[in-house]
Protein backbone atom coordinates (compact mmCIF):
# COMPACT_ATOMS: atom_id res chain seq x y z
CA UNK A 1 0.00 0.00 0.00
CA UNK A 2 2.83 2.29 0.99
CA UNK A 3 4.83 1.46 -2.45
CA UNK A 4 1.45 2.51 -4.50
CA UNK A 5 0.79 5.74 -2.52
CA UNK A 6 4.51 6.54 -2.91
CA UNK A 7 4.09 5.90 -6.98
CA UNK A 8 1.12 7.38 -6.96
CA UNK A 9 2.48 11.11 -4.91
CA UNK A 10 5.43 10.58 -7.48
CA UNK A 11 3.34 10.35 -10.70
CA UNK A 12 1.23 13.62 -9.93
CA UNK A 13 4.70 15.70 -9.05
CA UNK A 14 5.98 14.22 -12.06
CA UNK A 15 2.47 15.23 -14.01
CA UNK A 16 2.06 18.73 -12.26
CA UNK A 17 6.07 19.46 -13.17
CA UNK A 18 5.66 18.41 -16.40
CA UNK A 19 2.82 20.81 -17.14
CA UNK A 20 4.50 23.78 -15.79
CA UNK A 21 7.74 23.29 -17.84
CA UNK A 22 5.46 23.43 -20.43
CA UNK A 23 3.26 25.97 -19.34
CA UNK A 24 2.25 29.11 -21.85
CA UNK A 25 3.07 32.63 -20.51
CA UNK A 26 -0.15 34.68 -20.52
CA UNK A 27 -1.58 36.50 -23.71
CA UNK A 28 -2.14 40.00 -22.98
CA UNK A 29 -3.36 40.85 -26.26
CA UNK A 30 -3.54 44.36 -26.78
CA UNK A 31 -2.84 45.20 -22.74
CA UNK A 32 1.10 44.47 -23.98
CA UNK A 33 0.95 47.94 -25.70
CA UNK A 34 0.32 49.31 -22.14
CA UNK A 35 2.69 50.04 -19.16
CA UNK A 36 -0.04 51.71 -17.03
CA UNK A 37 -3.46 50.65 -17.25
CA UNK A 38 -6.71 50.33 -15.33
CA UNK A 39 -9.51 48.41 -16.59
CA UNK A 40 -12.02 50.79 -14.13
CA UNK A 41 -10.00 52.88 -11.79
CA UNK A 42 -7.89 56.22 -11.92
CA UNK A 43 -4.72 56.40 -13.71
CA UNK A 44 -2.30 59.30 -12.39
CA UNK A 45 1.45 60.73 -12.18
CA UNK A 46 1.94 62.39 -8.62
CA UNK A 47 4.74 65.37 -8.94
CA UNK A 48 6.80 65.37 -5.80
CA UNK A 49 10.51 66.18 -5.14
CA UNK A 50 10.74 67.27 -8.46
CA UNK A 51 11.17 64.23 -10.01
CA UNK A 52 9.54 63.65 -13.38
CA UNK A 53 7.55 60.28 -14.18
CA UNK A 54 9.46 58.88 -17.52
CA UNK A 55 7.47 56.07 -19.62
CA UNK A 56 7.74 54.08 -22.31
CA UNK A 57 4.44 52.40 -23.39
CA UNK A 58 0.98 53.00 -23.54
CA UNK A 59 -1.23 54.81 -20.86
CA UNK A 60 -4.64 54.76 -19.94
CA UNK A 61 -7.76 53.74 -18.59
CA UNK A 62 -11.39 52.43 -19.17
CA UNK A 63 -13.23 54.62 -16.35
CA UNK A 64 -16.16 56.08 -18.02
CA UNK A 65 -15.69 59.74 -18.52
CA UNK A 66 -12.12 59.74 -16.90
CA UNK A 67 -8.48 60.83 -18.04
CA UNK A 68 -5.11 59.64 -17.12
CA UNK A 69 -3.60 63.15 -14.83
CA UNK A 70 -0.18 64.48 -14.00
CA UNK A 71 1.48 63.01 -16.86
CA UNK A 72 4.50 64.82 -18.86
CA UNK A 73 5.47 63.12 -22.17
CA UNK A 74 4.50 59.96 -22.27
CA UNK A 75 6.79 57.78 -25.19
CA UNK A 76 3.67 56.56 -26.07
CA UNK A 77 -0.08 56.65 -26.91
CA UNK A 78 -2.70 58.15 -24.07
CA UNK A 79 -5.63 55.78 -24.28
CA UNK A 80 -8.61 57.11 -22.11
CA UNK A 81 -12.14 55.56 -22.12
CA UNK A 82 -12.27 54.86 -25.75
CA UNK A 83 -12.36 51.68 -28.12
CA UNK A 84 -8.23 50.59 -27.42
CA UNK A 85 -9.27 50.88 -23.81
CA UNK A 86 -12.15 49.16 -23.64
CA UNK A 87 -10.62 46.19 -25.61
CA UNK A 88 -7.43 46.02 -23.69
CA UNK A 89 -9.65 45.96 -20.43
CA UNK A 90 -11.01 42.61 -22.60
CA UNK A 91 -7.62 41.57 -22.76
CA UNK A 92 -6.63 41.64 -19.47
CA UNK A 93 -9.61 40.10 -17.85
CA UNK A 94 -8.45 37.24 -20.53
CA UNK A 95 -4.78 37.28 -18.84
CA UNK A 96 -5.67 37.63 -15.62
CA UNK A 97 -7.89 34.46 -16.17
CA UNK A 98 -4.97 32.55 -17.78
CA UNK A 99 -2.69 33.13 -14.69
CA UNK A 100 -5.22 32.01 -12.54
CA UNK A 101 -5.70 28.99 -14.45
CA UNK A 102 -1.98 28.28 -14.05
CA UNK A 103 -1.08 25.20 -11.22
CA UNK A 104 1.72 25.99 -8.92
CA UNK A 105 3.96 23.79 -8.55
CA UNK A 106 6.39 25.84 -5.83
CA UNK A 107 4.74 27.66 -2.47
CA UNK A 108 7.62 29.68 -0.91
CA UNK A 109 7.27 31.96 1.81
CA UNK A 110 5.75 35.12 1.91
CA UNK A 111 9.07 36.73 2.48
CA UNK A 112 10.56 37.26 -0.89
CA UNK A 113 14.31 37.98 -1.69
CA UNK A 114 16.90 38.40 0.95
CA UNK A 115 19.56 37.50 -1.83
CA UNK A 116 17.66 33.96 -2.83
CA UNK A 117 17.62 32.35 -6.46
CA UNK A 118 14.75 30.86 -7.58
CA UNK A 119 14.00 28.66 -11.39
CA UNK A 120 11.44 29.04 -13.78
CA UNK A 121 8.25 27.91 -12.01
CA UNK A 122 4.36 29.02 -10.93
CA UNK A 123 4.77 30.11 -7.64
CA UNK A 124 1.79 30.20 -5.02
CA UNK A 125 1.92 32.17 -1.96
CA UNK A 126 -1.49 31.61 -0.21
CA UNK A 127 -1.51 35.26 1.61
CA UNK A 128 0.34 38.44 1.12
CA UNK A 129 3.79 38.68 0.28
CA UNK A 130 6.74 40.94 0.83
CA UNK A 131 9.70 41.79 -1.36
CA UNK A 132 12.93 42.78 0.53
CA UNK A 133 16.66 42.77 -1.12
CA UNK A 134 17.27 41.06 -3.99
CA UNK A 135 15.28 38.49 -5.37
CA UNK A 136 17.00 36.56 -8.02
CA UNK A 137 15.07 34.63 -10.87
CA UNK A 138 17.56 32.41 -12.48
CA UNK A 139 16.72 31.32 -16.27
CA UNK A 140 19.39 28.69 -16.36
CA UNK A 141 20.27 29.67 -20.18
CA UNK A 142 16.65 29.25 -21.31
CA UNK A 143 15.02 32.27 -23.04
CA UNK A 144 11.25 30.93 -22.42
CA UNK A 145 11.90 30.89 -18.91
CA UNK A 146 8.31 31.64 -17.56
CA UNK A 147 8.53 32.70 -14.06
CA UNK A 148 4.58 33.06 -12.31
CA UNK A 149 3.96 34.49 -8.82
CA UNK A 150 0.42 34.16 -7.58
CA UNK A 151 0.11 36.05 -4.33
CA UNK A 152 -3.28 35.56 -2.76
CA UNK A 153 -3.01 39.27 -0.87
CA UNK A 154 -1.13 42.28 -1.06
CA UNK A 155 2.30 42.55 -2.45
CA UNK A 156 4.47 45.24 -1.16
CA UNK A 157 8.06 46.15 -1.43
CA UNK A 158 10.65 47.44 1.06
CA UNK A 159 12.82 50.34 0.15
CA UNK A 160 15.63 49.57 -2.76
CA UNK A 161 14.07 45.89 -3.25
CA UNK A 162 14.98 44.95 -6.87
CA UNK A 163 14.36 42.02 -9.04
CA UNK A 164 17.61 40.79 -10.73
CA UNK A 165 17.96 38.63 -13.90
CA UNK A 166 20.00 36.18 -14.80
CA UNK A 167 21.16 33.74 -17.49
CA UNK A 168 18.65 34.48 -19.83
CA UNK A 169 15.91 35.09 -17.82
CA UNK A 170 13.58 38.29 -19.21
CA UNK A 171 11.23 40.45 -18.17
CA UNK A 172 8.72 39.91 -20.48
CA UNK A 173 8.13 35.99 -19.14
CA UNK A 174 7.67 37.68 -15.45
CA UNK A 175 4.33 37.99 -14.46
CA UNK A 176 2.82 39.16 -10.76
CA UNK A 177 -0.80 38.69 -9.97
CA UNK A 178 -2.03 39.61 -6.74
CA UNK A 179 -5.56 39.86 -5.39
CA UNK A 180 -4.86 42.73 -3.25
CA UNK A 181 -3.00 46.59 -2.77
CA UNK A 182 0.65 46.70 -4.71
CA UNK A 183 2.60 49.01 -2.51
CA UNK A 184 6.32 49.80 -4.04
CA UNK A 185 8.31 52.08 -1.87
CA UNK A 186 11.18 54.45 -2.98
CA UNK A 187 14.06 52.93 -5.11
CA UNK A 188 12.25 50.00 -6.00
CA UNK A 189 13.94 47.96 -9.38
CA UNK A 190 10.67 46.14 -10.50
CA UNK A 191 10.58 43.66 -13.11
CA UNK A 192 8.00 41.58 -14.73
CA UNK A 193 3.86 42.56 -15.69
CA UNK A 194 2.07 42.88 -12.57
CA UNK A 195 -1.83 42.93 -12.73
CA UNK A 196 -3.68 43.59 -9.13
CA UNK A 197 -7.38 42.30 -9.05
CA UNK A 198 -9.49 44.48 -7.47
CA UNK A 199 -6.65 46.22 -5.79
CA UNK A 200 -4.90 49.27 -6.66
CA UNK A 201 -0.82 49.68 -7.08
CA UNK A 202 1.30 52.54 -6.15
CA UNK A 203 4.94 52.52 -7.47
CA UNK A 204 7.32 55.16 -4.95
CA UNK A 205 10.39 57.69 -6.17
CA UNK A 206 13.13 56.66 -7.57
CA UNK A 207 11.76 53.14 -8.74
CA UNK A 208 11.84 51.68 -11.71
CA UNK A 209 10.00 49.46 -13.63
CA UNK A 210 10.86 46.91 -16.63
CA UNK A 211 6.94 45.42 -17.18
CA UNK A 212 3.78 46.94 -16.26
CA UNK A 213 1.17 48.27 -13.83
CA UNK A 214 -2.15 46.71 -14.29
CA UNK A 215 -5.01 46.74 -12.86
CA UNK A 216 -8.74 44.83 -13.09
CA UNK A 217 -10.76 47.51 -10.92
CA UNK A 218 -8.31 49.69 -8.71
CA UNK A 219 -6.12 53.15 -9.36
CA UNK A 220 -2.27 53.25 -10.30
CA UNK A 221 -0.53 55.72 -9.04
CA UNK A 222 3.08 56.49 -9.31
CA UNK A 223 5.82 58.79 -8.51
CA UNK A 224 9.11 60.16 -10.27
CA UNK A 225 9.86 56.63 -11.65
CA UNK A 226 11.08 55.92 -14.71
CA UNK A 227 9.80 52.67 -17.14
CA UNK A 228 9.17 51.06 -19.89
CA UNK A 229 7.54 48.06 -21.42
CA UNK A 230 9.26 45.18 -21.57
CA UNK A 231 11.07 43.71 -25.40
CA UNK A 232 11.59 40.42 -26.19
CA UNK A 233 9.20 37.53 -26.55
CA UNK A 234 8.08 37.74 -30.01
CA UNK A 235 7.37 41.74 -29.21
CA UNK A 236 7.16 43.61 -32.71
CA UNK A 237 11.10 45.32 -33.37
CA UNK A 238 10.83 48.61 -33.79
CA UNK A 239 12.23 50.41 -37.33
CA UNK A 240 10.55 53.27 -36.87
CA UNK A 241 9.87 55.09 -40.62
CA UNK A 242 11.67 54.96 -43.56
CA UNK A 243 14.88 57.43 -43.94
CA UNK A 244 14.35 60.24 -46.33
CA UNK A 245 16.34 60.51 -49.36
CA UNK A 246 19.09 63.14 -48.96
CA UNK A 247 20.63 62.99 -51.81
CA UNK A 248 23.02 65.88 -52.20
CA UNK A 249 21.92 67.09 -49.08
CA UNK A 250 24.20 64.54 -47.43
CA UNK A 251 27.76 65.98 -48.22
CA UNK A 252 26.17 68.99 -46.46
CA UNK A 253 27.00 70.48 -42.69
CA UNK A 254 25.52 73.93 -42.65
CA UNK A 255 23.18 75.17 -45.67
CA UNK A 256 20.29 77.32 -46.09
CA UNK A 257 18.56 76.98 -49.60
CA UNK A 258 17.64 81.10 -49.10
CA UNK A 259 19.97 83.58 -47.12
CA UNK A 260 23.43 84.43 -45.99
CA UNK A 261 25.16 81.63 -44.00
CA UNK A 262 27.50 83.28 -41.90
CA UNK A 263 30.09 82.55 -38.47
CA UNK A 264 31.75 84.20 -35.97
CA UNK A 265 34.80 82.72 -34.16
CA UNK A 266 36.84 79.56 -34.85
CA UNK A 267 34.07 76.83 -36.10
CA UNK A 268 34.90 73.34 -37.14
CA UNK A 269 33.48 71.38 -40.23
CA UNK A 270 33.61 68.10 -41.22
CA UNK A 271 31.42 68.63 -44.73
CA UNK A 272 30.41 71.27 -47.12
CA UNK A 273 29.40 74.43 -45.99
CA UNK A 274 27.43 76.87 -48.18
CA UNK A 275 23.92 78.64 -49.25
CA UNK A 276 22.17 79.20 -52.96
CA UNK A 277 21.29 82.74 -52.36
CA UNK A 278 23.20 85.05 -50.49
CA UNK A 279 26.60 84.61 -49.17
CA UNK A 280 28.40 82.10 -47.23
CA UNK A 281 31.28 84.55 -44.94
CA UNK A 282 33.29 83.54 -41.85
CA UNK A 283 34.71 79.86 -42.17
CA UNK A 284 38.19 79.37 -42.45
CA UNK A 285 39.15 76.83 -44.86
CA UNK A 286 41.22 75.34 -42.40
CA UNK A 287 38.71 74.44 -40.12
CA UNK A 288 36.84 73.18 -42.77
CA UNK A 289 37.23 69.60 -44.17
CA UNK A 290 34.87 70.08 -47.24
CA UNK A 291 34.27 72.52 -49.50
CA UNK A 292 33.32 76.16 -48.74
CA UNK A 293 30.80 77.35 -51.19
CA UNK A 294 31.11 81.34 -50.85
CA UNK A 295 28.50 82.18 -53.68
CA UNK A 296 25.87 79.84 -54.94
CA UNK A 297 26.55 77.75 -57.61
CA UNK A 298 25.72 74.27 -59.06
CA UNK A 299 26.14 72.09 -56.19
CA UNK A 300 24.36 74.66 -54.32
CA UNK A 301 21.21 74.67 -56.75
CA UNK A 302 20.84 70.94 -56.64
CA UNK A 303 21.17 71.04 -52.81
CA UNK A 304 18.46 73.57 -52.54
CA UNK A 305 16.37 71.28 -54.90
CA UNK A 306 17.14 68.39 -52.94
CA UNK A 307 16.52 69.82 -49.47
CA UNK A 308 13.05 70.79 -50.35
CA UNK A 309 12.49 67.48 -50.96
CA UNK A 310 13.31 65.94 -47.96
CA UNK A 311 11.27 69.14 -46.30
CA UNK A 312 8.34 67.61 -48.33
CA UNK A 313 8.85 63.95 -47.30
CA UNK A 314 9.23 64.75 -43.79
CA UNK A 315 6.49 66.55 -43.16
CA UNK A 316 3.86 64.37 -44.88
CA UNK A 317 5.60 61.11 -42.79
CA UNK A 318 2.43 60.39 -40.14
CA UNK A 319 3.28 60.86 -36.68
CA UNK A 320 2.94 57.49 -34.36
CA UNK A 321 3.39 59.50 -31.22
CA UNK A 322 2.31 62.76 -30.21
CA UNK A 323 4.16 64.20 -27.40
CA UNK A 324 1.63 66.55 -25.21
CA UNK A 325 4.52 69.41 -23.83
CA UNK A 326 6.68 70.46 -26.44
CA UNK A 327 7.77 73.09 -23.73
CA UNK A 328 9.17 70.10 -21.33
CA UNK A 329 10.64 68.15 -24.45
CA UNK A 330 14.27 66.37 -22.94
CA UNK A 331 14.54 66.36 -18.91
CA UNK A 332 16.12 62.96 -19.82
CA UNK A 333 12.96 61.54 -21.82
CA UNK A 334 13.73 58.45 -23.61
CA UNK A 335 12.13 58.24 -27.20
CA UNK A 336 12.22 54.73 -29.40
CA UNK A 337 12.50 54.46 -33.08
CA UNK A 338 8.64 56.15 -34.27
CA UNK A 339 7.71 59.62 -36.04
CA UNK A 340 7.02 61.95 -32.95
CA UNK A 341 4.63 64.90 -32.98
CA UNK A 342 4.91 67.96 -30.93
CA UNK A 343 2.78 70.57 -31.99
CA UNK A 344 3.97 73.89 -30.56
CA UNK A 345 7.07 75.67 -29.80
CA UNK A 346 9.68 72.92 -28.26
CA UNK A 347 12.33 73.57 -25.67
CA UNK A 348 14.99 70.80 -25.52
CA UNK A 349 15.87 71.16 -22.28
CA UNK A 350 19.19 69.10 -20.38
CA UNK A 351 19.01 65.49 -21.77
CA UNK A 352 17.18 63.30 -24.96
CA UNK A 353 18.05 59.74 -25.19
CA UNK A 354 17.40 58.25 -28.40
CA UNK A 355 16.97 54.30 -28.09
CA UNK A 356 17.13 52.17 -31.24
CA UNK A 357 16.70 48.63 -28.90
CA UNK A 358 19.63 47.04 -30.75
CA UNK A 359 18.80 47.80 -33.89
CA UNK A 360 21.31 49.66 -35.75
CA UNK A 361 19.43 50.66 -38.59
CA UNK A 362 16.24 52.36 -36.59
CA UNK A 363 15.53 55.59 -37.89
CA UNK A 364 13.91 58.28 -35.52
CA UNK A 365 11.68 61.59 -36.62
CA UNK A 366 10.79 64.51 -34.82
CA UNK A 367 8.43 66.57 -36.13
CA UNK A 368 8.17 70.03 -34.86
CA UNK A 369 5.56 72.38 -35.28
CA UNK A 370 6.72 75.81 -33.99
CA UNK A 371 10.21 76.69 -33.03
CA UNK A 372 12.93 74.56 -31.41
CA UNK A 373 15.39 76.01 -28.97
CA UNK A 374 17.48 74.20 -26.43
CA UNK A 375 18.65 75.01 -23.08
CA UNK A 376 22.74 75.38 -22.39
CA UNK A 377 24.33 72.11 -22.28
CA UNK A 378 21.20 70.47 -23.98
CA UNK A 379 22.33 67.08 -24.77
CA UNK A 380 20.77 64.25 -27.34
CA UNK A 381 22.45 60.77 -26.12
CA UNK A 382 22.34 57.61 -28.48
CA UNK A 383 21.43 54.15 -26.79
CA UNK A 384 21.43 50.77 -27.63
CA UNK A 385 22.94 51.27 -31.31
CA UNK A 386 21.39 54.70 -32.30
CA UNK A 387 23.16 56.20 -35.08
CA UNK A 388 23.04 60.04 -35.41
CA UNK A 389 22.57 59.33 -38.90
CA UNK A 390 19.28 58.11 -38.58
CA UNK A 391 17.51 60.72 -36.95
CA UNK A 392 15.84 63.82 -38.43
CA UNK A 393 14.17 66.99 -37.14
CA UNK A 394 11.92 69.02 -39.75
CA UNK A 395 11.07 71.85 -37.49
CA UNK A 396 8.89 74.16 -39.07
CA UNK A 397 9.82 77.70 -37.49
CA UNK A 398 13.31 79.21 -36.08
CA UNK A 399 15.94 76.66 -34.83
CA UNK A 400 18.11 77.73 -31.51
CA UNK A 401 20.68 76.04 -30.58
CA UNK A 402 22.22 77.49 -27.22
CA UNK A 403 25.99 77.14 -26.37
CA UNK A 404 27.19 74.25 -25.18
CA UNK A 405 24.44 72.22 -26.63
CA UNK A 406 25.23 68.67 -28.51
CA UNK A 407 23.02 67.77 -30.89
CA UNK A 408 22.57 64.63 -33.30
CA UNK A 409 21.26 63.81 -36.16
CA UNK A 410 19.67 66.15 -39.48
CA UNK A 411 17.95 69.43 -38.93
CA UNK A 412 15.42 70.53 -41.05
CA UNK A 413 14.67 74.17 -40.58
CA UNK A 414 11.34 75.47 -43.01
CA UNK A 415 10.90 78.77 -43.36
CA UNK A 416 13.16 79.86 -39.92
CA UNK A 417 16.07 81.39 -39.26
CA UNK A 418 19.03 79.11 -37.42
CA UNK A 419 21.31 80.25 -35.20
CA UNK A 420 24.10 77.95 -33.06
CA UNK A 421 25.44 78.90 -30.06
CA UNK A 422 29.29 78.58 -28.79
CA UNK A 423 30.82 75.56 -28.10
CA UNK A 424 27.86 73.72 -29.67
CA UNK A 425 28.48 69.89 -31.00
CA UNK A 426 26.55 69.00 -34.37
CA UNK A 427 26.80 65.25 -35.18
CA UNK A 428 24.65 65.57 -37.92
CA UNK A 429 23.35 68.51 -40.50
CA UNK A 430 21.88 71.92 -39.86
CA UNK A 431 19.33 72.76 -43.26
CA UNK A 432 17.37 75.57 -43.88
CA UNK A 433 15.14 75.55 -46.65
CA UNK A 434 14.46 79.33 -46.58
CA UNK A 435 16.41 81.51 -43.90
CA UNK A 436 19.59 83.09 -42.80
CA UNK A 437 22.38 80.33 -40.63
CA UNK A 438 24.88 82.13 -38.00
CA UNK A 439 27.31 79.76 -36.53
CA UNK A 440 28.91 81.41 -33.46
CA UNK A 441 32.14 79.24 -32.69
CA UNK A 442 31.26 75.88 -32.90
CA UNK A 443 33.49 73.02 -31.34
CA UNK A 444 32.86 70.55 -33.97
CA UNK A 445 29.88 70.01 -36.72
CA UNK A 446 30.55 66.45 -38.27
CA UNK A 447 28.32 65.19 -41.12
CA UNK A 448 27.53 61.56 -41.10
CA UNK A 449 27.43 59.67 -43.81
CA UNK A 450 29.43 60.93 -46.37
CA UNK A 451 31.89 59.59 -48.47
CA UNK A 452 34.01 62.36 -47.10
CA UNK A 453 33.97 60.57 -43.75
CA UNK A 454 35.45 56.72 -44.90
CA UNK A 455 38.17 55.38 -44.00
CA UNK A 456 40.55 56.57 -46.57
CA UNK A 457 39.56 60.36 -45.88
CA UNK A 458 37.84 60.87 -49.39
CA UNK A 459 37.04 64.14 -49.15
CA UNK A 460 35.14 64.53 -52.04
CA UNK A 461 34.22 61.36 -54.35
CA UNK A 462 35.08 63.71 -57.63
CA UNK A 463 38.13 65.30 -57.01
CA UNK A 464 40.51 64.27 -54.04
CA UNK A 465 41.60 61.18 -52.65
CA UNK A 466 44.41 61.03 -50.45
CA UNK A 467 45.35 57.89 -48.73
CA UNK A 468 46.78 56.47 -45.79
CA UNK A 469 45.04 58.75 -43.30
CA UNK A 470 46.32 59.03 -40.93
CA UNK A 471 50.04 58.26 -42.49
CA UNK A 472 53.73 57.49 -41.72
CA UNK A 473 56.31 59.27 -43.37
CA UNK A 474 54.22 59.11 -46.32
CA UNK A 475 50.76 58.92 -48.42
CA UNK A 476 49.22 59.34 -51.87
CA UNK A 477 47.28 62.00 -53.06
CA UNK A 478 45.02 61.31 -56.09
CA UNK A 479 43.51 64.02 -58.20
CA UNK A 480 40.77 64.02 -61.04
CA UNK A 481 42.53 64.99 -64.50
CA UNK A 482 40.65 68.30 -65.05
CA UNK A 483 42.69 69.35 -61.09
CA UNK A 484 46.18 67.42 -61.64
CA UNK A 485 47.68 71.09 -61.85
CA UNK A 486 47.82 72.34 -58.79
CA UNK A 487 49.59 73.16 -55.70
CA UNK A 488 49.87 71.00 -52.47
CA UNK A 489 50.30 72.75 -49.27
CA UNK A 490 50.57 71.35 -46.11
CA UNK A 491 50.48 73.60 -42.46
CA UNK A 492 50.54 72.87 -38.66
CA UNK A 493 47.85 73.56 -36.16
CA UNK A 494 49.60 77.36 -35.54
CA UNK A 495 49.52 77.92 -39.13
CA UNK A 496 53.04 77.24 -40.42
CA UNK A 497 54.04 76.11 -43.40
CA UNK A 498 55.25 72.80 -43.48
CA UNK A 499 55.14 71.38 -46.73
CA UNK A 500 54.51 73.04 -50.39
CA UNK A 501 54.67 70.78 -53.52
CA UNK A 502 53.54 71.65 -57.18
CA UNK A 503 51.31 68.93 -58.32
CA UNK A 504 51.71 67.81 -62.42
CA UNK A 505 49.64 64.37 -62.40
CA UNK A 506 46.92 61.97 -61.30
CA UNK A 507 48.67 60.35 -58.63
CA UNK A 508 51.41 61.62 -56.74
CA UNK A 509 53.07 59.95 -53.47
CA UNK A 510 54.65 62.57 -51.22
CA UNK A 511 56.96 61.80 -48.26
CA UNK A 512 56.55 64.04 -45.45
CA UNK A 513 58.55 63.01 -41.95
CA UNK A 514 57.32 64.97 -39.39
CA UNK A 515 56.14 64.66 -35.74
CA UNK A 516 52.65 62.83 -35.10
CA UNK A 517 49.82 64.95 -34.99
CA UNK A 518 47.21 66.83 -36.93
CA UNK A 519 47.71 69.02 -39.55
CA UNK A 520 45.89 70.90 -42.04
CA UNK A 521 46.12 70.92 -45.96
CA UNK A 522 44.97 73.13 -49.05
CA UNK A 523 44.76 72.31 -52.18
CA UNK A 524 44.73 74.99 -54.76
CA UNK A 525 44.87 74.31 -58.59
CA UNK A 526 44.93 77.09 -61.75
CA UNK A 527 41.01 76.35 -62.90
CA UNK A 528 40.50 77.45 -59.36
CA UNK A 529 39.04 74.13 -57.54
CA UNK A 530 40.09 74.80 -53.75
CA UNK A 531 40.17 72.05 -51.40
CA UNK A 532 41.31 71.84 -48.13
CA UNK A 533 41.38 69.07 -45.16
CA UNK A 534 42.60 67.22 -42.43
CA UNK A 535 46.14 64.73 -42.68
CA UNK A 536 47.16 62.69 -39.36
CA UNK A 537 50.54 61.85 -39.34
CA UNK A 538 51.22 59.12 -36.55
Amino acid sequence: MKKKLLIYITTTVVILSGFNAKAQAPVLGSTANFIIFSSNGAVSCNVTNSLMTHLTGNVGTNTSGSTSTGFGNVNGIMQDDNTASSQAAADLQIAYNQINSLIPNYFPSSSLGNGNTLNAGVYSINSGAILDGNLILDGQNNPNALFVFKIQGAFSTHSLSQITLINGAQACNVFWKTEGLVDMATGTIMKGTIIANNAAILMGVNSKLEGRLLSTTGAVTVDGIDGKIPVGCGSVILTGPVAPNLASTICYAIFSGIDDVTNSGVTNVTGDVGTNVGLTTGFNSMNVTGTIHPIPDPSTAQCASDLLNVRTYLNALPADIQLLYPSQFGNDLLLTPHTYLLNGGTVLTNSLYFDAQNNPDAVFVIKIYGALSTSTYANVILLNGAQAKNIFWIVNGAVSINDYSHIRGTVVCNNGAINVGTGSNIDGRVLATNGALTTFAITDIITPGCNQLNVKTLVDNTNVLIYPNPFKNEFTLQINEENSNCKFSVYDVLGKLILEKNINQNSTQIELNIEPGLYLYNLVSNNGFFKSGKIISK
